[in-house]
């Protein structure tokens, strides 16, 4: 038996991803979410065998979901299934310590090869982002940190809800902690960043795809 906790945004997407993977023998869903934060909420709930996580979600994206899960019970495994296909959002991903990759727009097929592989012990990526991948294994590992990378997963969480508009009230509100806590955090942000602004910090938090882009109202 194959436990797993799907996250996507997107009711009617999830529905069609849901019954993909009820579909493959031995699979079953034991909880959904539509943003990281839940997932992480979930996951100590449940501990599923993976997690099936989507990436441009708000108020915690599914990278830093990732990181949080990965660091707080290694047991669980996370496949990304996700739009995006961009060197950059894979290399994050990895860096992240999701298991397996794979993009939306591969044949349903690869998604059950995917929870295989994860099942196994293994790791697993679309043939697709091949080429992306071995870039990223080949890298040097004594490259340079960016200004991304420089922060914690906290501050991203934090870089990411300010620049969905939440006020700090509301985001300390949502992490349980307090608004001077919050004001370190925006502080020490900024300096890393040496941005001086907010919105210098939602420009940035755009540029590196911490928000998604905005789509009608349904």
């Amino acid at each position: 038996m194959i436990r797993v906790l799907l996250v996507d945004d997107h009711t009617l997407v999830r529905a069609g991803i849901r019954t993909l993977i009820e579909s493959i023998d031995g699979a079953q869903i034991v909880a959904e979410a539509d943003n990281g934060r839940a997932a992480i909420v979930l996951a100590r709930k449940h501990k599923p065998d993976v997690v099936v996580m989507d990436i441009s979600m708000k108020e915690l994206n599914g990278i830093d979901a990732t990181a949080q899960i990965v660091a707080e019970l290694p047991d669980v495994r996370v496949l990304i299934l996700s739009m995006h296909s961009s060197e950059e959002f894979i290399r994050r991903a990895v860096r992240a310590g999701a298991s397996g990759y794979v993009v939306k727009e591969s044949v349903p097929m690869e998604l059950e090869l995917a929870l295989g592989a994860l099942m196994r012990g293994e790791a697993y990526f679309s043939p697709r982002i091949s080429r992306h991948l071995l870039a990223i294994l080949s890298e040097p590992a004594s490259g340079g940190e960016s200004s991304f990378d420089s922060l914690t997963v906290r501050q991203r969480e934090i870089l990411q809800m300010i620049a969905e508009g939440k006020s700090t009230k509301e985001i300390a509100g949502i992490l349980e902690v307090s608004v001077k806590t919050i004001e370190t955090h925006r502080a020490a942000i900024m300096a890393r960043l040496e941005i001086r602004d907010i919105p210098g910090l939602v420009m940035y938090a755009a540029r590196h795809n911490l928000i998604p882009f905005e789509r009608p109202e349904e």
